[in-house]
């Protein structure tokens, strides 16, 4: 199994980049989603308590909460990964091995910092300037536009991870994405068939 990490910073396009893909018929592992299922694990739960007092209101994670508490502190979001992290991952691979599409798509604002590109064979990377990931970010998500820039500046420089990608989606409003998308479709079931 050909399994490929779908990454970019947050309001970059990742979630409509992997639509794309899941209507080509790939199997996309979204991590943030997945990681709401893991952190309702008794074990990581008791684990989060421990580490950042009562954030569950009536046994649901108030993610608002918790992200106010890491976002603000690099050392608590450490923390927080540390956590959370390893169980994604073995979700990951768990799931990876049930599916039958010609390759898999783990889909991570957070691929390389938590160590999930590891986890891959090739990376593709959706870049986006910077304006206009924060007016996504702002039209999408209750968030001020300095919780946005926090968030942002939480995650990996765009220079940095476009270093590690072997594909590259640009997605600024100008340039049509399904071409993009399609040849690195191509290219990827190509792998599997050599």
């Amino acid at each position: 199994m050909i399994r490929v990490g779908l990454t970019g910073g947050i309001g970059s396009g990742k979630t409509t980049v992997s639509a794309v893909f899941e209507k080509l018929g790939i199997a996309v592992y979204n991590s943030d989603f997945r990681a709401r299922g893991v952190m309702s694990n008794q074990v990581i739960v008791s684990a989060i308590r421990d580490c950042f007092g009562d954030v569950y209101r009536q046994g649901v994670l108030d993610r608002k909460r918790l992200g106010e508490i890491v976002f603000a502190d690099s050392e608590k979001l450490r923390l927080l990964n540390s956590i959370v992290h390893p169980a994604v991952a073995e979700d990951f691979m768990e799931w990876s091995e049930q599916q039958s599409s010609p390759y898999v798509i783990i889909e991570s604002a957070i691929l390389f910092e938590s160590g999930f590109n590891c986890l891959t064979d090739k990376i593709i990377v959706v870049d986006a300037p910077l304006e206009i990931r924060i007016a996504r970010v702002l039209s999408r998500d209750a968030l001020t536009r300095k919780e946005a820039e926090q968030r942002i500046k939480a995650q990996m420089g765009d220079k940095e991870r476009l270093q590690g990608a072997d594909y590259v989606i640009v997605a600024d409003g100008d340039r049509l994405l399904l071409p993009q998308i399609t040849d690195i479709d191509a290219s990827l079931k190509n792998i599997k068939t050599m």
